[in-house]
């Protein structure tokens, strides 16, 4: 019953965040204009919520779920509960591949960038498979392996903008995290992808629930531990290779999202999942939202916004473990 109340309060909280960002930003719109246009009736602000916020916030809730799904399955993965898609470079690949583009080819066609995100992320997962393969996949070489080949990708970046530092503000944007300019082209880009991948992810529940053994067990158990943790982390890697394609570089929301359901529901997958995908929605819209408000006519990236949310909560799990782990020594 607890999780079933948490999945429905997740899933309002989205539909609430959903309205207001509807109605708040750096033009209030009236709800009787929101109720009209969303009935198809033409009125002053139809424009402003259909090409506008609407695209906007369905944007944020399918990249919300692609990266805090993506979070989880690392996490599981890698027994760390530090993981995230930037530990396994997913994030810092598909940066350097966009800001390639950005700095590089800045005429290029609109759709070259989400397509040039969506490679590099799996070209840090390539590389991640090919550095790692020889330690069989484990828990800590795939952290170890993924820091390392993320701090390649990074430095990469971080070179271009160096090169390049008359064309940084559109980069810095980017690589920051932001629901600015996002239309429907981008829901399209999304919306396949994610509605294709997060049934997968839930189907893969009870070998995620397995692998949580120790290699031993899961094996005396009839799992092929390698052949599915490959399978898992390429699902993990398309996640947030389409999420980061489509909103930038947003890195906390697919390390907080997941935390915060593990502690509601506990590590069972088949909770963990659902809910952890409807919090990294909640994430995404009350980062954007708050963004729109608190400065307007100008705008702060949801990708900060969702680091100044995530990271209090963050530092106060920090506390709890270590204040659990004196007292168990206090114990003993």
């Amino acid at each position: 019953m607890r999780r079933t109340t948490a999945l429905a309060a997740a899933f309002l909280l989205m539909l609430l965040l959903t309205a207001v960002s509807l109605r708040f930003g750096a033009v209030a719109v009236p709800w009787r204009h929101i109720g009209e246009t969303l009935l198809g009736r033409p009125n002053p602000s139809s424009f402003v919520v259909d090409k506008v916020r609407l695209p906007r916030i369905a944007t944020a809730v399918l990249a919300g779920f692609g990266l805090a799904v993506s979070g989880v399955i690392l996490q599981s993965l890698l027994r760390n509960p530090l993981a995230s898609p930037d530990v396994v470079g997913v994030s810092k690949g598909a940066g350097f591949a966009a800001a390639a583009v950005l700095f590089l080819y800045p005429r290029a066609p609109a759709f070259a960038l989400p397509a040039a995100a969506f490679a590099g992320a799996f070209a840090a997962f390539a590389l991640l498979l090919t550095l790692s393969r020889r330690l069989r996949l484990g828990p800590a070489a795939l952290a170890l392996v993924g820091v390392a080949v993320g701090a390649v990708f990074q430095a990469g970046t971080q070179y271009l903008i160096v090169r390049h530092p008359t064309d940084i503000n559109l980069a810095l944007l980017w690589l920051t995290g932001s629901l600015w300019g996002r239309s429907w082209s981008h829901v399209l880009l999304l919306l396949p992808w994610i509605a294709a991948l997060l049934p997968l992810a839930w189907s893969g529940f009870a070998k995620l629930n397995l692998l949580q053994l120790t290699d031993e067990v899961a094996v005396s158990l009839g799992l092929r531990i390698v052949r599915e943790r490959l399978w898992l982390i390429l699902l993990a890697v398309a996640l947030a290779g389409i999420a980061v394609a489509a909103v930038g570089a947003i890195g906390f929301v697919g390390l907080v999202a997941p935390h915060m359901a593990r502690r509601i529901v506990g590590s069972r997958h088949q909770w963990l999942i659902p809910l952890a995908a409807l919090l990294g929605a909640d994430l995404m819209l009350l980062g954007d939202v708050l963004g729109r408000v608190l400065i307007v006519p100008r705008e702060v990236p949801v990708g900060i916004m969702s680091a100044v949310i995530g990271a209090p909560y963050f530092v106060y799990l920090l506390r709890k473990a270590k204040d659990a782990g004196a007292r168990g020594r206090t114990g003993n």
